[in-house]
Formats: structure tokens, sequence, C-alpha cells
């Protein structure tokens, strides 16, 4: 933001009709001076002044035709300043204009950027009549695109639970998308258009390298697609910070860059983008409260790889899978946490058990009170689920502890992966 600058106060102001003003003194006429001695003074001057010049000019290579092609090469030049005295000089640099301004980078890739709408089915009032409704939308930006295909990358909660996907690009033209994956818990989505575009996908940048203080820019379509590829700017707040998110899940906590360029619904899905034209991040979030302003979080760049590459490759991000339904006690309703829990008062109760999961092989039953996972307390359901994610990997396995009717017991689990059990 600029501010105002403030009128200087260093010395009274000079104006031109002034330079004679308040000096006291009475202007006299001067004697005339001989007419020969003038002209000889005169032609003095002329050759001292030609001898100068001609001494400048060699110096300054002006009767060389290649100097000035040179000197244009060079990013920045430097200039003497004399002072008032004429006994010392400033170097001053100019500044290149040969970078990429602002608008560069935005004509450069905003092509990329596209619009997501999610529609859902609605049946009619008539047998085999439906219409579709947006149920909201969004945005996301082409980051691939070989053989007729392209891909996009967005939020995992613009798509969620559509029937149909449709992607609106730079020019108007609208097509239907195909989901190639999602991942709840990290909020990211990969969709899939066909046809031949004549667009440049955007690329990633290092997310790891960014520095408090960093400009960013942060394209998308706020509010829907009327204002598509709104550019907002500001810079990077902070970085390696995290917050929790609600998830159909419960509670995860995501790592996120916080910056004060506008984000607004709409914007969900797009580019966070540094001045060298890289995504640097994916904005995702922001916090609404009243008296709150420029706080919004984006997804860096280097965990949106890693996650978008196992959604190539996978359609899914794989986890390990326990197989059972949980509730933190405190979830519970008072009038069984009682009957229930007896003096426990904290763990992940156990609501339900898929038959053939790794918890029934193991004999985790609904109602069991999980206490601990190899040594580690577990106040709720979301610590457990977090310890799982974030500790272990499919086919380790773990101790549970466990309370049933009042009793402590313990058992091993050998960990499935979420994979496996999509494939079920």
């Amino acid at each position: 933001m600029e501010e105002e600058g403030n009128p200087a106060t260093g010395g009274p102001s000079v104006s031109k009709d002034s330079a004679v003003e308040g000096t006291g003194e009475t202007a006299r006429p001067k004697k005339r001076k001989g007419i020969w001695k003038g002209l000889l003074q005169s032609f003095a001057a002329a050759i001292a002044g030609s001898a100068i010049t001609l001494a400048a000019a060699d110096q300054m290579d002006l009767f060389h035709p290649d100097s000035s092609a040179k000197d244009s090469s060079e990013a920045s030049q430097k200039a003497s300043v004399s002072t008032s005295g004429g006994n010392s000089s400033l170097s001053v640099d100019q500044l290149s204009t040969t970078g990429s301004t602002v608008a560069d980078i935005v004509e450069k890739t905003s092509k990329a950027i596209v619009g997501v709408v999610n529609l859902s089915k609605q049946n009619q009032r008539f047998p085999g009549e439906t219409l579709e409704r947006e149920n909201g939308s969004g945005s996301g930006f082409i980051y691939k695109a070989a053989k007729g295909e392209a891909y996009i990358v967005t939020n995992h909660h613009v798509i969620d639970n559509a029937d149909k996907i449709e992607v609106s690009l730079y020019n108007g033209k609208v097509l239907t998308a195909e989901l190639v994956g999602s991942d709840e818990l990290t909020d990211l989505a990969v969709l899939k258009i066909k046809g031949n575009f004549d667009i440049t996908p955007l690329s990633f940048g290092d997310s790891d390298q960014l520095r408090v203080g960093d400009p960013v820019l942060a394209i998308g379509n706020p509010l829907g697609l009327e204002l598509s590829r709104t550019v907002t700017q500001g810079i990077v707040s902070g970085v390696n910070r995290s917050i929790t998110v609600g998830t159909s899940l419960g509670s995860w906590d995501v790592d996120v860059i916080q910056t004060d360029a506008a984000i607004n619904p709409g914007n969900s899905g797009g580019p966070l983008i540094n001045l060298s034209g890289k995504v640097v991040g994916i904005t995702s979030l922001k916090i609404s409260q009243n008296g709150v302003e420029g706080l919004g979080f984006a997804i860096p760049s280097n965990q949106v790889v890693k996650i978008v590459n196992e959604l190539m490759e996978k359609g899914q991000v794989v986890r390990p899978y326990l197989g059972v339904g949980l509730a933190g006690i405190n979830e519970i309703p008072p009038y069984y946490q009682e009957s229930l829990a007896g003096d426990v008062s904290e763990g992940a109760v156990v609501l339900s058990v898929d038959e053939t999961s790794p918890a029934a092989k193991a004999g985790i039953q609904v109602k069991d009170i999980i206490v601990s996972i190899d040594g580690k307390k577990v106040k709720d359901a979301d610590e457990l689920r977090k310890y799982l994610y974030n500790e272990t990997s499919p086919g380790d396995t773990v101790t549970i502890k466990f309370y049933r009717d009042g009793q402590l017991r313990s058992v091993k689990v050998k960990l499935a992966s979420t994979e496996e059990r999509s494939n079920e």
C-alpha cells in the first residue's frame, strides 16, 4: 500500500521570481568594457569550451559508433552526478527494466486458470425427467497437457458429492470433466478434460523456499464465473502454519501458507503464484469473522505435488486402515457415558466395526473404549486417526489398549490399506 509523502520541512521554498529579492543591495549600472577586450575573452572561452567538449567526447566514446550498443546491453548502468561543490560525485544505478511485471506474469498464466462448477441431478415430477442444479463453483488450473488431454488441480470441497463437473476455459468454452481422484483430508482433487488446447500449463515452484514478505498473486473466480480470472496481490504472511479443519472423518490439522492476498468464495482451488510465475500454493480457505481481514490460506505446492502424483497413479491417497467407526467419549450423550465408560474420562469409543477389517480380526468390538496405541495416550477419535495416518503405514502392526466392561485389555493389530478396502 502506498503512503502519501509529507512535504519537505528542511528549508524555505524558493520560487524562480524571488532570486534577487531581500538582498539589501542596490543595483548599479556597470562600466562598459572595451570592445576588443570583450571579443578576445569570448574567443578564448570558445576555444576552451571546444577543447573540453572534445576531451569529454573522446572519454565517452562518442566518436565510436559501437559503444552505444555495448552500453545498452548492460542491465544496469551508472551515471556520475556532481554535487554543488564540484569536488565529489554520487554513483547512481539505473534500474533494469528487463524483469517481468505483474501484468506480464498474469498474461502468461491466466489462460491456464479454469472455473469449476459442481452440479447435481434433481428428479422432477415426471418419470425420467431430471434437471441439473449448481451446488457451487470454484477455481482450478491446468498443470499438465498431453495427447489430447489436460489435467486440472482443484480443491476436494469444490467437487465433493458432484454428479457432474463442468470446467470453464478462458475462451468461454465449457467442458465436462472426469474426476481422476480426490482426497478429503488434504482437500485436493485432480480432474481431466479431453481436447487439444492452446494453453501453456502452469508449473510448480518450491514452497519450501518461500519467505515471509515474498510477494504473491492469487488468481481465481471469486463469487462465481462472472468475475473469472480475478487477480489479487499480497505477500506471504506466514509459513509452516497449521490450522484445524472439519472433515467427514473428523477434525484434521492442515499445514498451510498464510497470505493477505484477497481470497473469496470461488477462489478455492486457484493457484497462489510467485513473481516467477510458478505455483507455490493452492488457495483453499480463509478466516471469515467480524473484524478479521487478510487471513487467507493456501496448501503448499510441495505437498500438492506429492498428493497429485498419488491421485494420478492410484486415484486416491493410500493410508493405513483399521476398520472402525469412532467417537470421543465427550461426544457421547451424558446419560450414556456413565454406563458405557464408567470411570474412563478420555478415549475413543468404537461405534462400528467392519466385518472383514483388521480390527474385527483382532477381536475389537462395538462399545470398546480405545485409550492408547503403541503406548501413546488417546484422548479422542481425532488423536487416534492422526496417529494412524501420520505415524504408521499399511502393513504395520500396532498395539492397541482398550477398556471393555471396565477391564483394560490389549491386542496387536496388523493394519491394512485404504486401497485394499476400496478393492473389496
